[in-house]
């Protein structure tokens, strides 16, 4: 391909820096539940570049079991409020299924909720957005649930399924009151996928860009890095960026990251190069 086509075809991403506020979670749990702790690491990603912050107090990774609505809050809201506080131009995504946690995300400033059921768990949660025009969504792509979406995952055309259910899911969403234009699109990487799953998603990232809506990807640090090269979470930096690069030459709005700095740095680089070569 040459430069003029890659100048054609590419975007930079925003970039979206994961806070996770867990015991659990398969890259980071345990390290930032202390909200002190939390909103230090906050300040660092934003510092490093993160436009988008995305909270979430409850481990998605296969296998993990859920927490109450009432654990989730407890861990979000201290540093919720003090990044408001501290930071207050940022966005906030809260990465929640459920409407009692985006009711009080969203009273207290939260500007996109993360909802990995694609509004299919809490059916309150469609009426909560809907509600709040101001409010950012996010409509992930999962096969069953966390507890047992690795399990033997099965498609024919995986592509295709996952561009279907997310356009029936943003259909849905625009049925029940919530702009086309406040609808984000993430195809869900290892939720629900193999190796192979997760690979033709992501060969074929234009078919849901081509949607219409903004496009979200979030394969940071992910599992089919280690079965392509064997590695552990905080080793698969390389892999990450290699999505990145696939990200910016699909018109990927949204990179959900964990190592903010090298992919503001890969970034900036990419995008330099593309104005030399325009």
């Amino acid at each position: 391909m040459s430069i003029k086509n890659i100048i054609q075809r590419f975007q930079i991403p925003q970039i979206m820096g994961v806070l996770n506020l867990t015991e659990d979670s398969f890259s980071d749990g345990g390290y930032f539940l202390a909200p002190a702790a939390a909103v230090a690491h906050a300040l660092e990603m934003i510092q490093a570049g993160a436009q988008i912050l995305d909270i979430g107090a409850e481990s998605t990774r296969p296998g993990a079991n859920g927490v109450s609505a009432e654990l989730e809050w407890q861990r979000i809201q201290p540093v919720l409020a003090e990044l408001k506080a501290k930071s207050p131009k940022v966005l906030i995504s809260i990465d929640t299924q459920k409407a009692e946690v985006a009711k009080k995300a969203i009273a207290l400033g939260a500007n996109i909720i993360n909802d990995i059921s694609a509004l299919q768990y809490d059916p309150k949660m469609v009426e909560i957005i809907a509600a709040n025009p101001g409010v950012k969504v996010i409509l992930m792509h999962m096969q069953g649930r966390p507890e047992n979406m690795q399990m033997n995952p099965q498609y024919e055309e995986v592509a295709v399924e996952v561009r279907e259910f997310l356009q029936e899911r943003a259909e849905f969403a625009i049925s029940q009151g919530i702009a086309k234009e406040h609808i984000i699109l993430d195809p869900g990487i290892g939720f629900g996928k193999n190796l192979q799953h997760n690979l033709k998603l992501l060969a074929e990232l234009d078919s849901l860009t081509e949607l219409g809506y903004p496009v979200l990807l979030g394969a940071s640090r992910k599992g089919f890095i280690d079965f392509i090269s064997n590695s552990p979470p905080n080793q698969r930096l390389g892999g990450s960026l290699a999505t990145t690069m696939l990200a910016c030459l699909n018109q990927v709005s949204i990179i959900r990251v964990h190592d903010v700095q090298p992919h503001r740095q890969f970034l900036d680089v990419f995008a330099a190069i593309m104005d030399a070569g325009a």
